[in-house]
């Protein structure tokens, strides 16, 4: 392999490797221009030393130095998934690591082109697919889907206002017929003059959104001190 051969194939994987973290970098994910350009070209450089190895032996396969990039970055990509109480992070940040080493694989082996397409397909997935995937995460659960989820919302204020509280939280309910309220009780606090009140909540639908939505209402009422909400169990079929 001539040297600029070598030149050419790295700096390609470079470039796409870039262009793939700076979608990601921009979007402020945890593996981003950096990584995903290392990645990208760190398989590039693989590939050409076993190119560059084999060149003169007749029964050499490359191709086996593609496999094991496959399973370094597998490992690479499992330091990124994340468990965050029943919510797991970092597989979609996983999944681009894995694409950016394939990127750099074909660049390394010489398929400038297919590798081109390779990175703009990537780069178009985040960017075309992100708004429909955020809209099908909003949609509404049909009855042939059942999906459940059990919410655990918690409100500390001063005791003048702990009634309205409770008739806000109420309507709040009433007003979604996927909500349904299972308990509501008052907490003890440190001082006769503030309150507790937490609620369980099922849901027959992912409303992670309305959660929200109604403590932000509540924060700013006169007399909140205090709103959080948490998903205690979630069940899909």
């Amino acid at each position: 392999m001539f040297m600029m051969d070598f030149v050419i194939r790295l700096l390609v994987a470079i470039i796409l490797g870039a262009l793939i973290g700076f979608e990601r970098q921009y979007r402020q994910r945890s593996a981003g221009l950096r990584t995903n350009t290392l990645v990208s070209a760190g398989s590039a450089v693989f590939i050409l030393i076993g190119i560059a190895l084999t060149a003169d032996t007749e029964l050499a396969d490359p191709s086996r130095v593609a496999g094991q990039i496959v399973t370094g970055i597998g490992f690479l990509g499992a330091g990124v998934i994340m468990k965050d109480g029943l919510t797991v992070k970092g597989l979609n940040t996983a999944a681009t690591i894995w694409c950016s080493a394939a990127v750099g694989a074909l660049a390394g082996a010489g398929l400038l082109a297919e590798a081109s397409l390779a990175a703009v397909a990537i780069v178009g997935i985040h960017l075309l697919l992100r708004p429909l995937g955020a809209r099908l995460e909003r949609r509404p659960i049909g009855k042939d889907e059942p999906v459940s989820a059990l919410y655990l919302f918690e409100v500390r204020c001063k005791a003048e206002v702990e009634n309205h509280i409770r008739v806000l939280l109420m309507q709040f309910i009433n007003q979604d017929e996927d909500l349904q309220l299972k308990t509501l009780k008052s907490l003890d606090d440190e001082s006769p003059a503030k309150a507790a009140i937490q609620a369980e909540i099922s849901a027959s639908a992912n409303k992670d959104q309305v959660m929200e939505k109604a403590a932000g209402r509540l924060t700013v009422l006169q007399g909140v001190t205090y709103v959080s909400w948490e998903v205690i169990s979630r069940d899909t079929d």
